[in-house]
């Protein structure tokens, strides 16, 4: 049966080239595309973006030959959803279901799809957790070529795995059996990438580098978690049987230090992405790979992490969950010396909805002809130069359908809404919830209300009015 599935595979890539498809040549003259996604890293836990005690010099430097996108959001608050729509270039408006229960579809059209009609070699490293179908929505059916990772999203809870899966096919890790932990999941994931960087190839590759880290549970290598000493309050877990919060469940396993865990996740990131730019360096690929690092959703409080011991999402309100900017306002890094040559920051708003058409743009994939794409995000290739164009000011929107009791019941609950134009931020808790509305400039930890005040009275009706219209 694995067998026929693998050649449905390659007749699927097969028949995707045909159309659309370019010559090598061309294929060669386009960037590389490397995607950093790590999962629950909060604004402020990178160094580049202000006072934070964790130490990150490779993304710093990342950063300082780059651009710092300041203004730059996920596609939602928490991790399916968000990676949906970074994955199809939608944002809520354009979501069946913004709650994290949402998977692709089989009619989806993903931005490996779309980077197959320009001759990539795609791969996906990491954690998916939007496919609910092997052979149908997993990755290979979703235009990645190769695959190495975590399918479900509870499989992306445990940093020490039992199982990954490499192109549909489950392979025990035996190094973390019987109580090992012999074997750090993000480090297999940035070994697996370093690999393909090295692998010999005719055409330019798009690769997905989806960490499971900073996410709970919470653990790391001590040569990480050892350089910190924070003051501490023990995680318990489920020691004595006694959950130590909501959350316990999930993660049963006690944390003696978990600030220092935490921190030590964060430099073990920054660490692997060093080694991964040192390759692409030795390989001669760095000048023309378009690196771009960034979070799913905001800092999380589980398993013993404590986003407001580190500032996780200053200066903004709020952390995963939320819609205020604290859940969904993220660090953004994107490095391209072929095309970036000075380092600096921008402060345009975009969201994850955008980066499909960007790739499609980079790419030289005319969208018109990719049949069944469907995005409403915004190409943001004119950014991605020294001298940037500026773009015309849109609306960016989010809704979250949040889970009752248990984050994970699969019960919907209150859909929470927000949206941003320009300087202006508004939300709304509930479809019968009170506006908000927030100059998200002057005021990013969203604590003055302009709602009340009459000379934003038809800015607030403005908000409500895209709230009703897309509320179903």
């Amino acid at each position: 049966m694995i067998k026929v599935l693998s050649s449905g595979y390659k007749f699927l890539a097969i028949l995707m080239l045909s159309i659309g498809a370019v010559s090598a040549t061309e294929a060669s003259d386009k960037p590389n595309i490397l995607f950093i996604l790590t999962d629950d890293l909060g604004f402020n836990q990178v160094g580049a973006y202000g006072n934070t005690p964790i130490r990150t010099p490779n993304l710093d430097n990342l950063a300082a030959n780059g651009i710092r996108f300041d203004h730059a959001y996920s596609g939602n608050t928490v991790c399916s959803p968000s990676r949906v729509s970074l994955f199809t270039g939608r944002d809520g408006r354009y979501m069946s279901n913004n709650s994290n229960t949402v998977q692709l579809e089989e009619i989806d059209v993903t931005f490996a799809h779309v980077l197959k009609h320009a001759n990539y070699d795609t791969a996906l490293f990491g954690k998916y957790s939007i496919g609910s179908k092997m052979g149908v929505t997993d990755p290979l059916a979703m235009g990645f070529d190769t695959w190495f990772g975590m399918y479900s999203i509870l499989e992306g809870h445990r940093q020490y795995p039992h199982i990954l899966w490499r192109d549909g096919q489950k392979i025990r890790i035996e190094e973390n059996e019987a109580g090992k932990k012999g074997a750090y999941a993000p480090e297999l994931f940035t070994n697996e990438t370093i690999k393909y960087i090295k692998q010999e190839r005719d055409n330019p590759f798009f690769v997905v580098l989806a960490y499971t880290t900073p996410h709970a549970d919470l653990a790391v290598p001590e040569e990480y978690s050892k350089q910190y000493s924070f003051k501490e309050t023990p995680y318990t877990g489920m020691k004595g049987g006694v959950p130590a919060d909501k959350y316990a469940w999930y993660y049963p396993e006690p944390v003696e230090k978990p600030n220092a865990v935490m921190a030590g996740m964060v430099s073990a990131l920054d660490d692997y992405v060093g080694k991964i730019i040192d390759t692409l360096e030795e390989q001669g690929e760095l000048d023309n790979t378009l690196i771009i690092f960034t979070s799913d959703n905001g800092p999380h409080d589980e398993g013993g992490a404590d986003p407001s011991f580190f500032k996780a999402s200053s200066p903004y309100k709020g952390q995963k969950r939320d819609l205020y900017d604290g859940g969904i306002h993220v660090p953004m890094l994107v490095q391209w010396p072929a095309k970036i040559k000075e380092g600096r920051v921008d402060e345009t708003p975009w969201t994850f909805a955008d980066v499909l058409p960007t790739v499609a743009e980079l790419a030289d994939v005319d969208l018109n002809i990719v049949p069944r794409v469907r995005t409403n995000g915004v190409s943001i290739a004119p950014l991605l130069k020294d001298s940037p164009e500026t773009m015309p000011e849109r609306l960016l929107y989010w809704e979250f359908s949040k889970q009752v009791g248990d984050p994970n019941s699969g019960v919907i609950g209150d859909t929470y809404q927000a949206a941003r134009k320009g300087d202006y931020k508004a939300v709304r808790y509930g479809f019968d919830a009170p506006l908000e509305l927030y100059n998200i400039i002057k005021d990013p930890n969203e604590s003055n209300n302009l709602v009340s005040k009459s000379r934003y009275k038809s800015k607030a009706k403005e908000f409500l009015d895209v709230f009703e219209k897309y509320k179903n």
